[in-house]
């Protein structure tokens, strides 16, 4: 145990009362790299099943391999039952949760801060309970949050964690509560859309449970089937009885339980109508419970790395002495990962979850919030009943009676609490649980919880999710809207939503859906002109009979898209005709109050926010708008009173805190507005993202001296900061007609570190457009604006900045490497692209990332080997700052021959794979230890051959990665065949020729680091035929040549379902051609066994000719002699 956790989980409390306290607290922790400078565009990864997009935030690839104590900013939050340390600047994540009863962490906690590249922007940690939100991996899991300590009259005390996060400008709040007397933690969250248009969002709270061969996972009694990740699979639950993660589970195999599980596997429970899931630990009789209701949480899953090899390694990237560990998520609003809920404008959705330890009771049967029950039928008629509650209570009445007759069975008064659990056995004349019903009541005759089991049937499994088709496919309107709307909501990493909308539109350009989406699309990319077209369209379709139409939207729309674009008189008629319809009021007249403001018409103001709160009382940009108008009109009793108001239910509604100094300026109390100032600001920790969004609230509604007040807080002592703060305070002198100004601040702009400047907000464009209008000598303002149209997927106009930027500024090398990026993938212009790079990388000869991107595109340009080679190693100590690069010189090592060094390079580096991207060094480890084992048995030195393959067995721990246990390795054992048969010991020859005729003998094209190679059917058919078994033999390499055959001419596209493509990320790839390959060498191998060298020879060499890279062809081809 590391010292400090002994201290940590020291009592501070032993009375019922709570106490809530900051510290710094030194913990052990592994470093990070720096972020990345250069904006990195993942239009292609999936991660968790959607979209692995991670602009505007900059990524993280790097992991230091020591560690070193650290100061943490921890806040604690203890009472007689349980401690909680919760970490702000890591997500606002629960660290530990330990429960003082069994004087044990009943949540696991890691003793070290040990990322590992599992995040979406790189950085995770394993244990403790993250909170993901507005997608899964949390974007800002490894950031700082805002933190608070809120305190009640009853005792209890909250930790507010807060966070604007950047991706979609939502706002997210979770409050950690304990309570006096109770043995749970209640956590309040709440999801706050900032924007006027919809966005989507899914929250798992993610807990971490030490686990062991006695462990299991415990699911609602009704739970009997579980999904994959997009509900691409289905499995029975508990007991699996097929298929399930390329595992074989026929045998029928109990999945809850952690030691039944070999490999990394996720599963989510269909619906259940119970309020809990949770896990237990047998040997100690102690788990983890959470309990939240099944109408909001919908989601209920499990996460294992899996107890083999593979799981193995990634614990120790994660933690030094710890786990291993599982992962028991809940989902609110959500059921699944991807699975989202839509978030109207200015739409706040809040809940109330329960974590808690228990004890004794095992496999829960029903649970609430203060008492969890377990029925467990025995021998001889008999029952167990098992009681725990969250509290002491001296005198609960538990019940056991029989519904069909009225019979009682047990009827007694006890006393119980948390460190004391109700046991009874009990006799019973029936065995039936569905005729058994346990109630438990409180002193008052309340029922705590009560249980009765459903009648048994036979429920069916349900059906895996289908892929959604091609547009031309899809024959009905109403099916393409619905599909590009799923895609939409579900942030589909590869299909894409307008292509569903414009399909429809090209059969009719009326529809109102499909244009109303199209438009909304493409004002969300900053496209606000031809948005308007789009709605125009749209409102045609809905008036040409009815002047007054059904739905509302087209016109807010449409307000918002003349807005953007100076229409301000064109946009209020649009959001009045909006709140004709009732859906849309709130945000309607939240956008005419907006209007009102720039107007400075208070009256009219004040009446349409009071109608859009009204509508939406939660609307906390609302909330400060209405004060806003109060303070215009003097009226600051009512502002104040409202401030009040609001900070009561969002303590960070920081445009309410800036009000509360103004209003007190202009009272003249200045001690009272320092204080108010001061409090914001330590709140707020110079957030900068922050401080630009709530500036921006004050401009949309044309408060540009306030706007510029607020935002020139986060500038104070250090005039150094973030482009985009001077960009805005440019525009907002610029809106206010102060030209000069505007121009100088825009130039400022210019100076400013470049580094990590990614726009995102629709804003933004404004202020950037304005600022090239007015500077037109500015380089970096349309290399700004470049960043934020290629991530928005106008390419064309993304170029159109860049090349600007270049043409003022060509030694940036950050914009030429975007340009090269643009070039290659857009333009399909790879000299271009090429000639771009290259002189990026020579402006900057430090910069890693973008010599990895030079050397992937020499890859793609077929560069011979030994000069991409000669290349890296001129670079070396750059190439050693990353262990892409890295890899890259060692296959290119293994590629020309030269084993040797490719094999002392993998074992003189610590390696760090990023999750889903496995597979890269283990290839190359095992490529190089066969080679030469090939190389020893040609020698005749067998012994030696034996010894290499061996090492394949298990991989070392600096690979960073372990071996799945249903890996695939016939060619391993066929040349481990080979050597035994070489030293005699014909009975272990045999054995690992007959290991190497194992595993599915049906070719299939490899996408992931899981998936068979095809060639591994190849050596099934050699180990056939040392066998004697000639026909099999033949068999596998007739298959190989007929599946080449049959699928030569494929169009091949991304799987609708596809988890991971780490091959894609930086150079778009070819997948037709990447299926020749495939289709040439499977043929290659097919003739090659079947001793056609020719043919063989013919197939090899086309393989070589699409890709000189393609490792497995090269060495086939080198089988033809």
């Amino acid at each position: 145990m590391e010292k400090i956790t002994e201290y940590l989980i020291q009592s501070t409390v032993n009375t019922s009362e709570v106490k809530a306290w900051e510290e710094i607290v030194m913990l052990p922790t592994y470093g990070i790299g720096k972020e990345e400078k250069n904006p990195i565009f993942l239009e292609k990864r999936v991660y968790q099943g959607s979209s692995g997009s991670v602009y505007p935030y900059p990524v993280i690839e790097k992991i230091e391999d020591e560690k070193h104590d650290r100061p943490w900013r921890a806040f604690f939050i203890e009472n007689e039952y349980i401690k909680l340390m919760i970490l702000p600047e890591l997500g606002g994540r629960i660290q530990m949760a330990y429960d003082k009863v069994k004087k044990r962490h009943f949540v696991y906690y890691n003793q070290v801060i040990k990322p590992a590249l599992v995040g979406l922007t790189g950085p995770w940690i394993s244990g403790g309970i993250e909170f993901n939100w507005p997608q899964h991996h949390r974007p800002s899991t490894y950031l700082p949050t805002d933190c608070m300590i809120e305190e009640f009259p009853d005792g209890s005390k909250t930790i507010w964690c807060s966070e604007v996060e950047r991706m979609f400008r939502t706002k997210g709040m979770a409050g950690f509560t304990l309570y006096p007397g109770k043995a749970y933690i209640e956590i309040k969250a709440k999801v706050y859309n900032r924007t006027p248009f919809p966005q989507t969002f899914l929250w798992w709270a993610n807990p971490a449970v030490v686990v062991n061969k006695d462990y299991y996972s415990v699911f609602p009694p009704d739970v009997n089937a579980v999904f994959d990740h997009g509900k691409r699979a289905v499995s029975s639950f508990p007991i699996a009885t097929g298929e399930y993660y390329k595992v074989d589970y026929s045998a029928g195999v109990d999945i809850s339980r952690y030691k039944n599980i070999p490999v990394p596997t996720s599963y989510m429970a269909i619906n259940s109508k119970f309020d809990f899931v949770g896990g237990y630990e047998e040997h100690i009789e102690s788990g983890l419970l959470h309990v939240a209701d099944h109408h909001v949480n919908a989601g209920k899953k499990q996460w294992t790395w899996g107890h083999g090899d593979f799981g193995q390694a990634w614990d120790r990237n994660l933690t030094d002495e710890d786990g291993p560990y599982i992962e028991l998520m809940t989902g609110m609003y959500c059921d699944n990962q991807p699975d989202f809920t839509w978030l109207q404008p200015y739409e706040e959705k809040s809940w109330v979850q329960y974590f808690m330890p228990y004890q004794k009771v095992g496999m829960v049967k029903n649970a609430t919030r203060d008492a969890l029950i377990n029925m467990i039928p025995e021998e001889g008629g008999k029952m167990k009943v098992i009681l725990y509650t969250t509290a002491a209570h001296k005198e609960v009445r538990v019940m056991l009676t029989n519904t069909e007759n009225g019979k009682i069975y047990l009827d007694a008064l006890t006393a119980v609490a948390p460190d004391n659990s109700y046991i009874n056995t009990v006799d019973c004349d029936t065995q039936k649980m569905e005729e058994l019903k346990l109630t438990v009541l409180d002193e008052k005759g309340k029922v705590l919880v009560s249980y009765q089991a459903a009648k048994p049937e036979i429920k069916p499994i349900p059906e895996p999710a289908k892929a959604a088709l091609d547009p031309k496919k899809i024959a009905s309107m109403e099916q393409l809207f619905l599909t590009g709307h799923h895609l939409e909501q579900y942030r589909h990493a590869t299909y894409l939503p307008m292509d569903y909308y414009m399909e429809a539109l090209s059969r009719d350009e009326s529809d109102i859906r499909c244009n109303n989406a199209v438009g909304l699309l493409l004002m969300r990319r900053g496209r606000f002109a031809e948005a308007q077209k789009y709605f125009d369209r749209a409102i045609k379709t809905q008036t040409e009979r009815n002047p007054n139409p059904y739905e509302g939207e087209p016109y807010y729309n449409l307000g918002w898209s003349k807005k953007m674009q100076g229409d301000i008189d064109g946009a209020y008629d649009a959001f009045f005709k909006a709140t004709w319809n009732a859906a849309w009021q709130d945000s309607g007249y939240m956008g005419l109050a907006q209007i009102d403001m720039i107007r400075e018409d208070y009256t009219n103001g004040l009446d349409h926010i009071d109608r859009s709160l009204y509508r939406n009382w939660l609307n906390h940009k609302g909330r400060q708008l209405k004060v806003s108008f109060l303070r215009k009109t003097g009226d600051f009793a009512k502002a104040e009173a409202l401030i009040n108001d609001s900070l009561a239910m969002d303590k960070f509604n920081m445009g309410c805190r800036f009000e509360s100094y103004l209003i007190h300026t202009l009272q003249g109390n200045t001690e009272a507005a320092a204080a108010a100032k001061a409090e914001m600001k330590a709140l707020m920790r110079g957030a900068v993202h922050s401080y630009l969004e709530y500036a921006i609230d004050y401009a949309s509604a044309g408060m540009y001296e306030e706007a510029t007040q607020l935002l020139s807080f986060v500038a104070e002592g250090n005039e150094a900061t973030y482009p985009m703060v001077y960009y805005a305070l440019g525009y907002f002198a610029s809106k206010m007609g102060k030209k000069d100004e505007a121009l100088n601040l825009y130039k400022k702009a210019e100076t400013m570190c470049p580094d990590y400047c990614f726009p995102n907000k629709l804003e933004e464009v404004l202020m950037l457009n304005d600022a090239m209008s007015l500077n037109p000598e500015g380089a970096k303002a349309p290399y700004y604006l470049g960043n934020f149209h290629y991530a928005a997927r106008i390419y064309d106009e993304a170029i159109a900045c860049w090349e600007k930027s270049a043409s003022i500024d060509d030694t940036y090398p950050t914009v030429l490497r975007n340009l090269s990026l643009a070039y290659y993938n857009k333009q399909h212009n790879p000299q271009k692209a090429l000639a771009t790079l290259e002189k990026a990388y020579n402006l900057d000869t430090t910069d890693a990332r973008i010599l990895m991107e030079l050397d992937q595109l020499y890859k793609k340009l077929r560069y011979p080997h030994r000069q991409r080679l000669d290349f890296l190693e001129a670079h070396a100590d750059v190439v050693e700052q990353r262990d892409d690069l890295c890899i890259e010189r060692i296959t290119l090592y293994n590629q020309l021959g030269e084993y040797q060094k490719a094999y002392d390079l993998i074992n003189s580096r610590k390696f760090h794979p990023w999750e889903g991207g496995e597979g890269k060094v283990t290839s190359q480890y095992l490529l190089c230890r066969v080679e030469l084992a090939k190389i020893a048995i040609r020698e005749g030195r067998f012994a030696d051959a034996v010894r290499l393959l061996k090492e394949t067995e298990k991989y070392p721990d600096n690979l960073g990665e372990g071996k799945l246990s249903m890996a695939e390795e016939n060619d391993i054992h066929y040349w481990m065949g080979c050597a035994y048969e070489g030293l005699g010991e014909e009975a272990l020859a045999k054995e690992y020729f007959t290991k190497a005729t194992k595993g599915s003998a049906e070719p299939a094209i490899a996408f992931f680091y899981n998936d068979q190679q095809p060639d591994k059917i190849f050596y099934q058919g050699l180990a056939w035929r040392k066998l004697g078994e000639e026909d099999k033999a033949r068999s596998r390499f007739n298959r190989l040549i007929k599946h080449g055959e049959k699928h030569l001419f494929d169009k091949v596209k991304i799987d609708y379902f596809a988890v991971s493509l780490p091959d894609l990320l930086i150079w778009d790839d070819d997948l037709n051609v990447r299926n020749q390959i495939h289709c040439n060498l499977v043929m290659g191998m097919g003739y090659l066994g079947l001793g056609d060298k020719e043919q063989a020879r013919k197939f090899l060499s086309e393989v070589a000719r699409l890709d000189i890279n393609h490792q497995a062809g090269k060495q086939l081809l080198e089988m033809c002699g």
